[in-house]
Formats: C-alpha cells, structure tokens, sequence
C-alpha cells in the first residue's frame, strides 16, 4: 500500500493516529561553489555505509565511498566547507581510526581539488586505552599529525580519554598546551557538550558552565595566534553570546547550535558567530541561500530562508541528541544521495518511526527534497518495510 495519494502523504504520529500532509513542489535552489564572504561556513558530513557489507554494531566500518564523496561535493556546491570525521560522522559511535583516515585523506584530496575548505577532527579515540596525561598527550599528536598530512585543517575534538584521567583545570591546560605548541596553522578547538557526549562531563575541569569556560578562554587567550576559532556545542545561545564576546580578537566563535544558529549567524549588529554545524548537512540548498543574502546584505531574505529550516533542525537534534546522526542519514537517503538507509553500526535503528516520519514532513515543509516524489515513495517503502504503512 501506498502512502502517497495525488500529492499527499499519510505519515504515522506518536500517539498512534495518522495524519495527511501536502507534498510540496520541489524549489530549484541556486548553487554558490564560489563560497560566502561574510560568514564562514562549514557543514558536519555524515558517512554513507555500504548497504551490501557488514554494519552491525560492533563491526568495522564498511563506508560506501562513492555516495559518501558525492554527498561531500553536494555541500561543496552550495558553498559550504566540510568538517570532515566529526561526531556527525559517527566518532565514538561507529567510525574507527583506519576508516577516519581514509575518509579524511579522500575527503581533503577532493577538497582541494573543488577548490573548497576542509577541516578534520583530530582526538584520541584511536587508542583502546590512555592511562594517564601523557598517553592522552601523545595520542592527540599522532591524530594531530596526521590530519596536518593531508593538508586538510585541524579541528582538535574533545578527548573522552582526557575526560577520564584529569583531575583538574590544569590538566586540561596542560594537555592542550602540548598540542597547540606542535600545529603548523591555526586550529578549530572543538567544546561538545554532554548532550551530545554523555562521556564528556565534566571537560575543561569543571561541571559549573561558568568555570569551564573560564578554563577554556585562558587556554585560547594563551594561543590565540594558533586558534582560528572556536566551535560550541552546548546548545545555548545565552552562553555562546557571551562567550563570542570575551574571545580574543581575530578569534572566531564557529556555531554549534544547532537549536539557534539563525540568530547567533546573523549576529547582534556588533558580533556574529560563523557556523560549524551538522544541521548544515541536512539543510545545505537553504543554508546557502540564507549566507548569500547575508553577502548581499538581505536581512529579510535571510530570515525567510532560515525560518523553515529551523523547526526541522530541532527535531532532528532533539534529545537523546547524540542520535541526531540517524536524522541526517534518513534525510541523505529521501533526497537520493545514498542508495539505501544503512548507517555504520546500525544506527540507523536509533529514531522510532514517528520521529523519522516528522523529520520527513518538516524537511517537505521547507522543500528541501530536491526530487519530492522519490524522497514520498522512500518513505513509503520504508514505512511499510516498519510495518507503519498506510
């Protein structure tokens, strides 16, 4: 049975009833392979697995190269860097370390042949174990040096090891320290909030936001001419505010949340934030169109392109937010930039069906599906195939 009737889709609810949405026309959105001037732009891929291969949790990842590279170049496109083998692309959950370097070193080599920016997460996750600062130390400058390797742009992560042998403040410092001396240019320092990584709790030394972040601005004061920026991920745009205005100059806030980031984008009229977002995967034509209105100086047009889209990122990074990976895969797969939705270590058994299906009518609501018949006739084979169809 179909789920699709004369331009109209039956999607299933929470509390177990249906209701009918209209498929809307598909937009014809403008590529900027050129980039933006007024904001930097970077969207949090994701990683494709091979439908055919082994996937299962625990397994290493079997990663389907092609769609995974072309997806890459679908963000090229509209303008956007990549952040190549983030948390987007399942660090921590999935992607081991001989995966994350092919990925990276395919991904730098296509970006420098488009011309477009690449910056790769570097953290510590390749070691089974760090027994204590030093292990930690040593196992971020090996990632650290690798991602150099490739040309791509280092963004240092949050280290999980780091998380569980400091005891304090200074051990933070210390550890970063250490790496930031070794970079050749400056770097993304990457702060992931528990919401995103229950491991993390804790980081910079601290549970109080307040004294955390007071760590974190003496480690980029002390190296500010080796940071290039700074991406928040604690979903509050409160706090990212304020903290924009205590960096030090030259020191950019690159967003990372993915609940706000059309207001903390256009910024207050004094400062702005760029943006570093996995919401951007999702949502590339229509995060495009907002950053060249900001070029032309359309503040109108781009709230207009913004405000659709933001109903939708909410969803997809709605608690337990971690699982915003299977959202971003599930929109790939409708859009047709995938074959089929299989995701490394099965996660795409992560969201319940309502969930999916309401990810599906938000993204029609602001035409993000490029082909809207194809993205409603996978989703009704995926329906029936969860045996929720009409």
């Amino acid at each position: 049975m179909s789920t699709t009737t004369r331009g109209t889709v039956s999607i299933p609810t929470a509390d177990g009833t249906r209701r009918t949405i209209e498929l809307q026309p598909a937009r014809d959105w403008a590529i900027h392979p050129q980039g933006f001037q007024s904001r930097v732009a970077f969207a949090a891929a994701h990683v494709v697995a091979d439908p055919l291969r082994e996937n299962g949790p625990g397994q290493p990842a079997a990663i389907d190269w092609d769609s995974t590279l072309a997806f890459r170049q679908h963000l090229f496109d509209h303008g956007l860097g990549v952040a190549e083998a983030m948390d987007t692309a399942q660090r921590n959950m999935g992607l081991d370390w001989p995966a994350v370097q092919e990925l990276i070193s395919r991904s730098a080599t296509q970006a420098q042949a488009a011309g477009a920016r690449i910056a790769s997460g570097a953290g510590t996750d390749h070691v089974t174990e760090a027994a204590d600062l030093a292990a930690v130390t040593r196992a971020y400058a090996e990632q650290v040096a690798f991602v150099e390797s490739t040309g791509s742009q280092v963004i240092v992560m949050a280290s999980r090891h780091l998380a569980q042998v400091a005891t304090s403040a200074e051990d933070y410092l210390k550890v970063y320290d250490e790496i930031l001396r070794q970079v050749s240019r400056p770097v993304i320092l990457h702060w992931l909030g528990t919401m995103f990584d229950p491991h993390l709790e804790g980081y910079w030394g601290s549970t109080d936001i307040d004294t955390a972040t007071a760590t974190f601005l003496e480690l980029v004061t002390r190296h500010a001419d080796r940071v290039d920026g700074v991406k928040v991920s604690l979903l509050s745009a409160e706090h990212e505010v304020s903290l924009r205005a205590a960096l030090p100059d030259g020191v950019r806030l690159y967003t990372g949340d993915d609940y706000n980031y059309p207001e903390l984008i256009r910024g207050d009229g004094t400062r702005h934030s760029d943006a570093l977002l996995g919401a951007f995967a999702a949502i590339a034509p229509a995060a495009s169109a907002a950053l060249a209105a900001l070029d032309a100086g359309d503040h109108s047009a781009y709230e207009a392109e913004m405000a659709p889209t933001l109903p939708l990122s909410r969803l997809v990074f709605a608690p337990p937010t971690w699982f915003y990976k299977t959202g971003i895969a599930f929109l790939s797969w409708l859009s047709g930039h995938q074959p089929g939705f299989t995701m490394v270590g099965g996660l795409q058994s992560a969201r319940p069906v309502p969930h999916l299906a309401e990810v599906f009518a938000l993204a029609n609501d602001a035409r993000l599906f490029p082909d809207p018949e194809l993205a409603a006739h996978r989703l009704g084979l995926w329906l029936q195939a969860q045996g929720a169809g009409a």
